[in-house]
């Protein structure tokens, strides 16, 4: 129901007003970030299911996910730039935007090399996808709380550094086993492949890191 003619130009309305004008409300960062995670997902899912069928179409897939998370990046880093508050530090919203796209990135980049070297998936990096998936979920789990039980993503944060860690344990697994004999040139073209999982993870645990960084700070 509208309020009455006395009861919108009361002193506590136009109060209110003007402190809206003056003050704007600060947008809901912790919904836009765990946004862009989900979508982070939707990319390290579409990883996994090339590393494990090799289909030329889901690699085609990721790379207009890049697009699409490069808008999503873009029209967070406009609304930080544009904000006259923030929930939390600004310059830990504007690590976690980074950082989150940086995974979409890299993920383009894996598959954008292997189709240049012509290499095709093998377990290692099948299983190393596994791990990059499991971390996205643990991000979009933990940014998912920050607006409503922020200590509890303490643990979503600590999962998306295990995943990383995962991941470069089947690196180093994927590297012994791959310079065994003399096909030099599948090694290197292999490794190529191995280092962009293996950076991809690492930017998931850098945004998890930042995700640590906002509890820490906001409990």
């Amino acid at each position: 129901m509208d309020p009455s003619p006395r009861q919108r130009f009361s002193p506590r309305a136009l109060f209110h007003r003007l402190i809206d004008r003056l003050v704007p409300k600060a947008p809901d960062f912790y919904a836009l970030l765990h946004e862009q995670a989900v979508h982070v997902q939707h990319t390290t899912h579409l990883l996994v299911r090339f590393m494990q069928s090799g289909d030329a179409a889901l690699a085609k897939e990721i790379r207009r996910d890049e697009h699409t998370a490069d808008t999503i990046k873009i029209r967070n880093l406009h609304t930080l730039n544009e904000a006259f508050s923030t929930p939390c530090d600004r310059e830990d919203i504007y690590r976690a935007i980074m950082t989150l796209d940086d995974v979409v990135n890299y993920c383009k980049t894996t598959v954008n090399e292997m189709s240049v070297l012509g290499v095709t998936p093998d377990e290692f990096m099948h299983r190393m996808a596994v791990q990059i998936d499991g971390g996205a979920q643990a991000l979009i789990n933990g940014y998912a709380k920050l607006a409503s039980t922020p200590a509890a993503a303490e643990t979503d944060a600590g999962a998306g550094r295990k995943a990383e860690r995962r991941v470069e344990k089947l690196y180093r697994k994927a590297l012994a086993a791959l310079f065994v004999g003399e096909d030099y040139l599948n090694m290197f073209k292999r490794r190529e492949i191995y280092r962009h999982l293996s950076n991809a993870a690492d930017r998931m645990a850098a945004c998890a890191n930042t995700l640590h960084d906002i509890v820490v700070k906001i409990t």
